[in-house]
């Protein structure tokens, strides 16, 4: 298993027992075009499946989580958790284009941080994760990377702390933000990062994930908070 996806593998706690569904779930079709005579799949269909895994799941979870929510509102709330612009946050925080398969041409126009193709790539992996190891083991792995970041009263829209921080500072004119990873603590299987967050030399946040991304989230939500209290 090449480096990229060893480190995956450590990010998100999961060790693919079928090492091709995984390569497989990061293989962009402009990927496989390039690769004439090759044995290679992308990874549309896993997208397929995956996506339909994530209805389930979320499905689950919020009928769990909200036993009086009637149907329909259930059905808005699934819906703005298993779309475009929510996947790409998760994505984003587990590092999923660092890994992303790409042809040539794609990567050059910045495919790699294109929001459809980490949102997809997001639905592949749950896809892959199913066929590899089940139901309950995709449970478990958005039980620790998706629902904890879910808004608790299921109502607010995902937040993008970053950005909701930058447009914070540059409103009070504090000048630019600076994250700098602090720490890295835990075995490499279940590594944790720890963010803080700089207006010059003055912290305002610190936050801990087990993504740099997810860290510094966390670290400008803490910010956030301070800024509101202030």
């Amino acid at each position: 298993m090449k480096e990229p996806f060893r480190k995956l593998q450590e990010r998100t706690g999961i060790s693919f027992r079928n090492a091709g569904l995984l390569r497989q779930a990061f293989t962009h079709t402009s990927y496989v075009n390039e690769q004439r005579g090759a044995r290679t799949s992308d990874n549309e269909r896993l997208e397929f499946l995956g996506d339909a895994v994530l209805q389930l799941t979320v499905s689950e979870y919020l009928y769990r989580r909200f036993p009086d929510r009637p149907e329909g509102e259930l059905t808005r709330l699934r819906a703005s958790i298993v779309c475009e612009p929510s996947l790409v946050r998760f994505a984003e925080a587990l590092e999923f284009g660092q890994v992303v398969l790409l042809g040539k041409g794609e990567e050059l126009t910045g495919g790699r941080t294109r929001p459809s193709l980490l949102a997809d790539a997001f639905e592949a992996f749950v896809g892959a994760l199913y066929l590899d190891q089940g139901l309950e083991t995709v449970r478990d792995f958005l039980e620790r990377h998706m629902f904890p970041h879910l808004p608790r009263d299921g109502m607010a829209p995902l937040k993008d702390y970053k950005t909701e921080l930058q447009e914070r500072v540059q409103q009070l004119g504090q000048g630019p933000l600076d994250y700098k990873i602090i720490e890295e603590r835990g075995p490499a299987h279940d590594r944790e990062f720890v963010a803080v967050v700089h207006v010059g030399q003055k912290a305002l946040g610190k936050g801990a994930g087990r993504s740099k991304k997810e860290a510094e989230q966390q670290a400008a939500s803490e910010a956030l908070r301070a800024l509101s209290d202030a």
